[in-house]
């Protein structure tokens, strides 16, 4: 099974940057998006063979998720259940016979840290969500989680320290996730992997510097690590200042 992860940073200007070419070039199983950027009826997405699932913010142009699989799930779940995270459309559950997909647009601390304490509110609530879907089914959860882990998964980690995706308080929560029973599937098979990075700044040629984070995810149960194949990050895909990131996986 091939997964596709793309913060596309609005759908809408995507799609106009070759977004079809890809998403038909790597024939995904499943294929999410975050920052889709739009509300119902503003773009009618042009996938045939896959059942589309969307989660809209409430505020216009603003955040939101997709989720477009090939297989029918056998049910749909939006949001966490919880109403203070539910108004912006950061996630998406899939439930098939054999396991939980998730898709997830963890909420940006912003600058000066305006949001951070909201942001250790949320990483608890879905922590918590997710423990709840690996005790009765394995997990993948896949997205743009707003933090680079480790100093080697940013280029400047001296001068971004305790800034918005990279403070001690953030690293720790990631920490505690995948101490929670989860795998980083990329440095799973690429553990002292450099300069792969998934979202460039794009102020100051960062892109063409390489001067990026890796900050976008698939994420799995511990119990499915005999199950990995593959984890790969689209560093040659163009169309939004992330790039996509894959998962092969033998399900």
């Amino acid at each position: 099974m091939k997964c596709i992860s793309w913060n596309v940073n609005g759908i809408r200007a995507c799609v106009q940057k070759g977004f079809y070419d890809f998403f038909k070039e790597i024939d995904a199983d499943i294929f999410c998006l975050q920052e889709t950027k739009m509300q119902a009826g503003q773009l009618d997405m042009d996938t045939p063979g896959y059942h589309q699932y969307f989660n809209y913010a409430d505020k216009k142009g603003y955040s939101g998720t997709a989720i477009f699989s090939k297989k029918e799930p056998l049910a749909v779940t939006y949001g966490l259940g919880i109403d203070e995270h539910d108004h912006e459309g950061r996630v998406i559950t899939l439930e098939f016979e054999d396991f939980y997909f998730v898709t997830c647009y963890t909420p940006n601390s912003k600058q000066q840290l305006e949001r951070l304490e909201y942001r250790m509110k949320w990483e608890d609530d879905f922590l918590a969500y997710v423990k709840n879907l690996d005790e009765k089914k394995p997990v993948i959860f896949c997205g743009d989680l707003n933090v680079a882990h480790k100093e080697i998964d940013l280029k400047n980690p001296k001068t971004n320290h305790h800034n918005a995706g990279f403070t001690d308080e953030e690293r720790e929560k990631m920490s505690v996730i995948l101490s929670s029973g989860f795998t980083d599937t990329f440095r799973y098979f690429y553990p002292d992997q450099e300069q792969i990075y998934s979202w460039w700044s794009y102020r100051f040629k960062a892109r063409e510097k390489n001067a990026g984070w890796r900050i976008d995810y698939f994420i799995t149960s511990q119990r499915l690590d005999e199950k990995l194949i593959d984890a790969k990050i689209h560093t040659e895909v163009l169309g939004s200042d992330h790039c996509p990131v894959e998962l092969d996986i033998d399900l």
